[in-house]
């Protein structure tokens, strides 16, 4: 999936946006919400979520997709008008804050806020994607029903990282972390992930996606003898910038047999060493896919503002 492309799909529903006049089951679709005006006032944003919940009945919609809300390049996403509905909102399992195409506004203005609020206030939730991170937060907890975690960014913040990594969520299967780069506030570095890559806290995480990072040969050093390497089903290092040094520290560290799927696409290593990760992973689906060259300012990840 693009960051150009809204989805058509989400939570495994598909995906009709809160215009449609005919829907047979409301529970059986994901909704999604959009202001036409990017500078529409929050009260409009509100009515089209109360409008929403008059159609989807007393558990409301069982997945939510909320594109641009109103002045999201200044205005956090309204947390509160989800939390303060929440009895109205017991069916939601699946939450989307933010699907805004770069046309609308760039991945690195948008403002989130404090997510940890949402959490406590719907245990229920089982899938969380949230795209920007200017003044993203989270603290601790405990979520018993995350099964997928997905935060894409041009830049994500390392308190958001470490906060991920200090949480117990012990049935999470897919986390994506998009770690960006430095000058859109992605301030991560490898040991900022190691509780992350020890996996304690995550013990049925299947699914790891360290995506569109600056610091990839670094992460890529860390994944080599991260213990939580050794359950994964997939690995996705893409949309980063790493080379032949990460990528040698990769080869050299512990087995990667058994990954189903290893992505590395948009990757700046070279010919050679990207065909000896198809060639010594054989039985692994490993994509190598848009391979960079390097500008004269350096390397970069795919999205990054």
């Amino acid at each position: 999936m693009s960051v150009n492309d809204n989805l058509a799909t989400f939570a495994g529903l598909p995906v009709v946006p809160l215009e449609r006049e005919t829907v047979d089951d409301p529970a059986a679709v994901a909704w999604r919400i959009e202001m036409e005006d990017f500078e529409a006032p929050p009260e409009e944003f509100e009515a089209a979520l109360d409008q929403l919940l008059e159609r989807c009945g007393p558990a409301g919609p069982t997945a939510l997709i909320v594109g641009e809300w109103g002045t999201a390049y200044e205005t956090p996403f309204p947390m509160e008008l989800l939390v303060n509905r929440a009895d109205r909102l017991s069916g939601l399992r699946g939450l989307f804050i933010g699907e805004i195409s770069p046309e609308q506004c760039e991945i690195s203005w948008i403002n989130q806020g404090d997510l940890t609020p949402l959490l406590e206030a719907f245990p229920a939730l089982e899938h969380l994607w949230v795209r920007g991170a200017e003044d993203l937060q989270l603290t601790p907890l405990r979520h018993e029903g995350l099964r997928e975690l997905v935060f894409e960014a041009g830049g994500l913040p390392a308190g958001v990282v470490r906060a991920i990594g200090a949480s117990e969520l012990p049935n999470l299967t897919f986390l994506e972390l998009w770690l960006g780069v430095s000058n859109y506030g992605g301030d991560a570095r490898a040991e900022d992930l190691a509780p992350i890559l020890a996996g304690r806290s995550l013990p049925a995480l299947t699914h790891l996606g360290l995506r569109n990072a600056e610091i990839a040969d670094e992460v890529a050093a860390a994944l080599a003898a991260a213990p939580v390497v050794a359950r994964l089903a997939e690995l996705d290092l893409s949309l980063g910038v790493m080379g032949d040094t990460g990528a040698e520290a990769l080869l050299a560290g512990q087995p990667l047999t058994h990954l189903k799927s290893l992505d590395l696409s948009h990757h700046f290593m070279t010919t050679e060493m990207a065909q000896r990760f198809v060639e010594e992973l054989p039985g692994v689906a490993v994509d190598v896919s848009h391979q960079q060259s390097e500008r004269e300012w350096g390397r970069f990840t795919a999205v990054s503002e």
